[in-house]
């Protein structure tokens, strides 16, 4: 359980502040999405940190349980499986990357979404 507190207390707030950065600044992040994708050695970087991150979380913290631990092991896993992805399939997912950058509405509800799960693992994190 303290791996899953620290994690919460390290993830939750970092990815808080990255989402209300998003909501606050939506053209300034659009912009950063079309020039990041237009370069495939910031994706392959990019991938890399992910693939290293998710790694990390996998392998000290797989927790499997009905709880909200299990939202630390599922972003250990996404943040795996996504840099593996950036790595191997970069061409494919800039692609993706710049048609999800042009909807509005798929981009406010992941936002949102992921505003609101940041934000209770903060509160678990600290205060449960």
């Amino acid at each position: 359980m303290q791996t899953s507190i620290f994690l919460a207390r390290l993830l939750g707030p970092a990815m808080l502040v990255i989402a209300t950065g998003l909501i606050v600044n939506r053209a300034s992040y659009r912009a950063l999405v079309r020039e990041f994708i237009a370069s495939p050695a910031l994706i392959y970087i990019a991938g890399l940190l992910a693939l290293v991150a998710g790694l990390a979380i996998v392998l000290t913290h797989n927790v499997w349980v009905m709880g909200w631990p299990v939202i630390i092991t599922l972003f250990g896993w996404a943040s795996l499986i996504g840099g593996i992805l950036r790595i191997v399939f970069s061409t494919s997912l800039a692609r993706f990357a710049e048609r999800m950058a042009d909807n509005q509405a798929l981009l406010i509800g992941a936002v949102a979404f992921y505003l609101v799960l940041r934000a209770w693992l903060t509160y678990a994190g600290y205060f449960a």
